[in-house]
């Protein structure tokens, strides 16, 4: 949880967002500390006091917090996540697995128990490292989606892996078990995303959000228990959600997306979406790497009802 009163650069990923909630997800503080906040004339966009918590921010945007009077936040206590692998670590990044249902970084509703807060513990010098509330976090994983994720421990290490981030320089590689049968054994979708008009939680294929595209290719179709298609899936952009909604939108929803998707019929309880393979220059040394996380316990149990060996899957 970020100390207030600061300073804060608002990221591409809360570009739109209302002030109040975008403060919230960056200082990790309730949104009734963030809307007390601008209430009291305390929160500055630009340099111009926020009237209003519907005030949107876009990104690069500079929000000044300044003297208030709130209850001192109480402290939550320390929730474990689940346990994780690290599939690479030195002076510059750690390249994680990231196991399905965990948060990526503290934000509303899960200010203690995510991802960042346990890396952090392990490696203590990330805790200063890149957006406030956000140590060390460059992109994110839903949290029901599964797989290999890099961060930085240093501030030089942060600023080249977004940039590279940035120029669509890092190839994103993910397998999708999705709903029905695509009209073409290979696709993109180029269609931008942003913020659902009717329900502002939600992401959704809309003229009004950013461009974005995802490409994609079948690796198998099924009919048998369901009609469904396993997916090598690889974003050219990073938007939220941007493969779940891109896929919805051309009649393929995840299996186990309950948010964009339809039932769950096998009682999966999370989107079928695992990131399998991440691949970047290392910020220092400008080496190519590579990794790779395995498909894990229920991916593959939702594959062998399929009667898919999950080993066979192409990452590149």
């Amino acid at each position: 949880m970020s100390d207030l009163p600061g300073h804060f650069e608002i990221p591409e990923s809360l570009s739109g967002e209302r002030i109040d909630r975008a403060l919230s997800l960056l200082t990790g503080r309730p949104r009734s500390d963030t809307a007390k906040m601008v209430a009291q004339g305390c929160v500055l966009v630009d340099g111009q006091i926020a009237r209003t918590g519907s005030v949107r921010v876009a990104a690069g945007s500079t929000v000044e917090v300044t003297d208030m009077q709130l209850p001192a936040a109480v402290p939550e206590q320390r929730r474990e996540i689940a346990p994780f692998d690290v599939l690479h670590a030195d002076g510059d990044i750690v390249v994680v697995d990231k196991p399905s249902g965990v948060v990526t970084h503290p934000g509303s509703g899960h200010s203690a128990g995510t991802l960042a807060d346990a890396l952090v513990e392990q490696y203590p010098d990330m805790a200063g490292v890149g957006q406030p509330g956000r140590p060390g976090i460059v992109h994110r994983l839903d949290r029901g989606t599964s797989g290999v994720l890099v961060c930085a421990r240093s501030s030089r290490a942060y600023d080249a892996l977004v940039e590279q981030l940035t120029m669509r320089q890092v190839r994103r590689t993910y397998a999708a078990l999705a709903r029905g049968h695509p009209s073409s054994p290979t696709g993109t979708i180029d269609a931008p995303i942003g913020r659902d008009r009717e329900n502002r939680t939600l992401m959704a294929v809309t003229s009004e959000g950013r461009d974005a595209r995802t490409h994609y290719s079948v690796v198998e179709t099924y009919v048998h228990p369901a009609e469904a298609s396993l997916l090598r899936c690889r974003l050219e952009t990073g938007r939220t959600h941007q493969i779940r909604v891109h896929l919805a939108s051309i009649g393929l929803p995840l299996l186990g997306d309950l948010t964009y998707g339809v039932p769950d019929p096998f009682g999966i309880g999370r989107p079928l979406l695992h990131a399998v393979r991440l691949t970047f220059r290392h910020p220092d040394t400008g080496a190519d790497m590579s990794f790779e996380a395995p498909m894990p316990e229920d991916f593959v149990e939702a594959l062998a009802r399929f009667g898919t060996d999950p080993s066979a899957f192409p990452t590149e």
